[in-house]
């Protein structure tokens, strides 16, 4: 944690267990950690003492650039805007052409690499579609969607690089404001429209509100689908027996998603401030201190799964931590599951014989903090 949130560290895991067994809650600098599988669900659960208001505009770190949003809200406001927004984010409420367009989606960027027999899925796949998908479902031209995902990329950067962070939130807002204030007037259907339509006892979203979400999901899709999807290739392509059971049996896909999100977290961790002093795993917390939520460490705890180092496709599936727990699960958990489902579809059916490119001057590694993805993907394959 001292060397940042993007340092590009390849093995937390070891200092994960160390911190479980000798201090489950600790301090470093002015910051608190909780660490065990039990201890996070507990401080998840208990958003009256471990707040969100973290993750505020009154707060330095990510309310900075997003603004006021639901991932920074507690209580009744928390329960108003997740039951404005959530609705809209359901892929039955998404239409019956968004998993088609998805596939489509995958399908473009597919081609323009298949035939080289040969690719680098992070730029090619990975970074691109998730967030293609989604200037689509916005309403919004998907030529895009690579500005997009560079400002979403400048936000989780503001902690090392506020001035960057600033910046790319700046540049969301200059972009979508005119677009919330057209669609209010000429309305087309998609998210953002829906967005402005949304009722929840006789209250609506400003266009404050509408942007300030609009910039937490574009950097959801930005980093949180994309280093899913990267992960969940990296171990397919690690494992060659692996691969042929999830290309020849499709029903797989779902639990080794869920196992992929419990054995690399795409978020390793979560923030929240104290309300009270509260005591919590033999420590006493005081009032008002920033609680990191260590999700990724959580997720391999030998008192909550057997052998958590081992990649397990027929563990329990849901029980993960990796979208959160309690009233701030994330309200785009399904959109993003079925999104990852239809791009891995598309490459297990488009590419075959699918393995790492030996001629690579560099193994691809998963690493992070904040967020844990591979540095890249370079493949070889047949069609």
């Amino acid at each position: 944690m001292s060397l940042g949130p993007i340092d590009p560290v390849e093995n937390p895991y070891d200092i994960y267990k160390a911190l479980r067994e000798d201090n489950p809650v600790g301090k470093f600098a002015n910051n608190y950690y909780i660490s065990t599988f039990e201890l996070v669900s507990e401080a998840l659960l208990d958003d009256e003492a471990f707040s969100s208001k973290s993750n505020s505009p009154d707060y330095p770190g990510i309310g900075m650039v997003f603004g006021q949003t639901i991932v920074g809200m507690n209580g009744k406001e928390h329960l108003k805007h997740k039951n404005l927004v959530t609705p809209a984010l359901r892929p039955r409420a998404l239409g019956a052409g968004f998993q088609q367009n998805a596939r489509n989606t995958a399908d473009r960027l597919i081609d323009k690499f298949a035939e080289n027999g040969s690719a680098n899925l992070v730029p090619d796949f990975t970074f691109l579609y998730p967030l293609s998908v989604f200037v689509q479902i916005l309403g919004l031209p998907e030529e895009d969607a690579g500005d997009f995902h560079r400002w979403g990329i400048d936000l989780t950067h503001v902690a090392t690089d506020p001035e960057r962070g600033l910046r790319g939130s700046a540049c969301l807002a200059e972009y979508l404001e005119p677009v919330v204030k057209d669609k209010r007037s000429n309305p087309t259907g998609d998210l953002i429209c829906r967005l402005i339509e949304a009722d929840v006892m006789g209250e609506k979203m400003t266009d404050v509100e509408i942007i300030s979400f609009l910039r937490l999901l574009i950097t959801g899709g930005a980093d949180t689908t994309y280093h899913l999807l990267g992960n969940v290739l990296h171990t397919l392509l690690s494992d060659s027996a692996l691969l042929e059971l999830v290309t020849n049996d499709r029903s797989k896909l779902e639990p080794l998603l869920w196992e992929s999100l419990r054995w690399e977290s795409p978020v390793q961790f979560t923030s929240r401030q104290t309300n009270r002093e509260i005591e919590i795993g033999g420590v006493t917390i005081p009032d008002d201190s920033p609680v990191f939520i260590l999700l990724g460490c959580a997720n391999r705890d030998e008192k909550a799964f057997a052998q958590p180092e081992v990649f397990d496709i027929n563990r329990d599936q849901g029980k993960s931590l990796a979208f959160g727990y309690g009233r701030h699960y994330c309200a785009g958990a399904d959109f993003g599951l079925i999104e990852a489902t239809i791009g891995l579809n598309a490459l297990l059916d488009r590419l075959q014989d699918l393995r790492f490119d030996p001629s690579a001057d560099e193994a691809s590694k998963i690493r992070g903090v904040a967020f844990r993805g591979p540095s890249h993907l370079k493949i070889q394959f047949t069609i």
